[in-house]
This record gives C-alpha cells, sequence and structure tokens, in this order.
C-alpha cells in the first residue's frame, strides 16, 4: 500500500497515477465532485468510491474463478475478435452512510464455501528428477 499526506486533490491523483498497481483505487470522501473526478483521472481498472477495494474480485463481479489478474492496458495476443481488443474499467459507488466493506467470502449461512482440494503429486510435471517434499510428513 502507498501512503502519503498531500496538500491537494490533484496531488493526490499524481501520486496514485505514479505509484498504483492500476488495479483498483478506493477514495473517501463526502465531496462528490472529488469522487466523480477520482473516477475520471484515476488509471486504474476499478476506481471506488466510499467502498472497499475488496470488492474488486472476478467471482463479485460476476465472472467466476479468477484465473489471472491484468492490470495492463493492451492484453490481447494472437487472433482476437472484437470482444478480446474491448478494455473495461469498473467504477463503484457507495451509497451508504458510511460507505461499504466486504464480508468475508463463503462466512454464515447460505454462503458459497471455496472448494479448494489439496494435490497430491510426489513429482513435479514434466521434472523427472524433481520430487516435491511430503507436506504431511
Amino acid at each position: 500500500m502507498a501512503v502519503k499526506a498531500v496538500e491537494s486533490f490533484d496531488e493526490a491523483v499524481v501520486f496514485i497515477n505514479s505509484h498504483s498497481s492500476h488495479h483498483t483505487d478506493s477514495i473517501l470522501t463526502e465531496s462528490k465532485a472529488n469522487a466523480s473526478k477520482f473516477c475520471k483521472m484515476i488509471d486504474s481498472a476499478g476506481t471506488f468510491v466510499n467502498a472497499s477495494t475488496r470488492f474488486a474480485d472476478g467471482l463479485r463481479y460476476g465472472f467466476g474463478t479468477e484465473v489471472g489478474i491484468s492490470t495492463g492496458r493492451t492484453h490481447a495476443r494472437g487472433p482476437v475478435g472484437l470482444e478480446g481488443l474491448v478494455i473495461y474499467k469498473y467504477l463503484l459507488r457507495s451509497g451508504a452512510e458510511g460507505g461499504h466493506v466486504v464480508g468475508e467470502f463463503g462466512m454464515g449461512a447460505g454462503k458459497k464455501r471455496y472448494a479448494h482440494e489439496a494435490i497430491s503429486m510426489m513429482k513435479l510435471p514434466f521434472e523427472e528428477d524433481a520430487v516435491i517434499a511430503d507436506a504431511s510428513a
């Protein structure tokens, strides 16, 4: 996390655009004007207002399980159709008095659970002599 006390909104934008991962950034503000400027000026895939950046999750967006995360601006490689050339930016603005936070995934009645399963491999794929230490020993 990059944190810096700044003198102005514009200085904050320059700092964020220089030091952010460009994945997701959030602002806590009571100013609708600053919220709008933040969403327009921050060069990140997700810009959130008064909401936790933990909302930036493929499962929460309805994409299913994430298989990768990209912070690049152009991601297409090889033959691609129009859909492969589209780049998205996600905006989220909390309407609640105190903002919104994300609850733990899979905690509590009626919530989905992770379906992790242990993979038992004694050798690395494609490497005959490489042996993985047995974690249960």
